[in-house]
């Protein structure tokens, strides 16, 4: 398997694909497909939801990765293997060589979440970081590689990755043969080339719908313009799928096969993190929700039966509570009161009558008397609140301002 092109055509990328499923068998989990109650009410489709979040390493990379190291010589993989990846690529591959008994350096961006950095070397790996964003640790990747005759393991654009990545599509068919849409995150599109490979394979009629986010979205424009167009500066808050280039074969396999390309915007990846932990009862990285995202904001029409792939599940617990925290505030669920009042006795007392009478239950409350920018003889006074119901926040600072309190921006 030299490459997957369009000359292979959809019988012989098939075959490919199901060889994959029999090599990795062993050592991923089929993970589960679920039905979603909360989704499927709000967007008024049937949602099913392909959980890759909870496969082996955390997310569908491992697929892709066990295939190509796996794959290898004995010879080859004894003399090493290399890659970039901002994380969930590293972690494949740092458990492929674990398996394989290779040794694998990973190189991953400075800004890597640290739990990505620690559950690779959990592996065995070893990690390097380097540069600011995944070109910059590739461009070292392949630096590396070259200078330890080691092999570079490619993130998305290897016939043997997508290959691996494929197999998750072949069991969304096994399990769901009669869907209209399948919605699939893209990075560099290593995984919508192989689930398009299996889905126009076994089920033709089902659309094979992409997302990026829209600050990183190198394929959805290369698709639309019909020729590969790089984002200098890709930005996102999805870590797992910023990315500036596409790949010359998940370009080619992304034209042929896939029907359509949205992109989703940073506040509907956030709100699609936030829902399907406090709805759906799953963590999922900001990298793995942009097919959910699409579904919430409306963007996957003409369809009735849609499953979204939850990628992956790598997410840092500090952004979590970020996510969350942000979550409230726009749903309106919190609300920050910032007020200045006299500095005597029993104006506390009276502005928490207020909140109190409005529902609301404080959660952080900060005086300011020193500094300049306090007058003498007042007192700046920040009070985080929940409130019961969307919209009471405005309420709460009406009440304030009948009683003259002075609100601040």
């Amino acid at each position: 398997m030299e490459l997957l092109t369009l000359a292979d055509g959809l019988p012989a990328s098939l075959a490919l694909l199901r060889t994959a499923a029999e090599r990795i068998a062993p050592y991923i989990r089929r993970t589960p497909t679920v039905y979603s109650h909360t989704f499927s009410e709000s967007s008024g489709m049937e949602v099913y939801l392909k959980l890759e979040n909870l496969q082996r390493t955390g997310s569908f990379k491992s697929r892709g990765a066990l295939n190509k190291v796996l794959a290898l010589p004995p010879e080859t993989q004894k003399r090493g293997l290399v890659a970039a990846s901002a994380g969930n690529h590293a972690q494949g591959v740092a458990l492929a060589a674990k398996i394989a008994e290779a040794h694998a350096t990973i190189v991953m961006p400075e800004s890597t979440p640290i739990i990505k950095v620690q559950r690779t070397e959990s592996y065995g790996a070893e990690v390097v970081l380097h540069g600011e964003n995944y070109d910059a640790a590739q461009a070292q990747a392949v630096k590396l590689a070259k200078e330890r005759s080691a092999t570079l393991i490619h993130p998305y654009d290897d016939a043997w990755i997508i290959a691996g990545q494929g197999t998750c599509g072949l069991e969304i068919v096994e399990e769901l043969g009669d869907l209209d849409a399948v919605v699939v995150p893209i990075g560099g599109g290593g995984l919508i080339s192989g689930v398009a490979i299996a889905i126009k394979a076994l089920s033709p009629k089902t659309r094979v719908i992409g997302v990026q986010a829209a600050g990183a979205a190198p394929m959805v424009r290369s698709f639309q313009a019909g020729k590969r167009i790089r984002v200098d500066s890709p930005q996102t808050i999805a870590d797992g799928i910023r990315v500036g280039n596409v790949g010359d074969i998940t370009f080619d396999l992304v034209r042929r096969y896939v029907d359509e390309c949205v992109t989703v915007e940073e506040d509907e990846i956030v709100d699609a993190v936030l829902q399907t932990m406090e709805k759906s009862k799953l963590v999922a990285e900001t990298g793995g929700v942009p097919g959910i995202a699409a579904i919430l904001a409306g963007k996957i029409t003409n369809a009735k039966r849609v499953l979204a792939i939850v990628s992956g599940g790598n997410i840092d617990l500090n952004l979590i509570a970020r996510i969350v925290e942000n979550g409230l505030e726009r749903a309106g669920r919190t609300h920050h009161v910032r007020l200045r009042t006299t500095d005597k006795p029993g104006q506390l007392v009276d502005i928490l009558g207020v909140l109190a009478s409005n529902q609301c239950n404080v959660l952080d409350i900060q005086h300011f008397r020193a500094g300049f920018k306090v007058p003498l003889g007042m007192v700046d006074i920040d009070i985080l609140v929940e409130t019961r119901k969307a919209g009471a926040g405005s309420l709460v600072d009406e009440a304030l301002r009948s009683r003259g309190y002075d609100l601040r921006s």
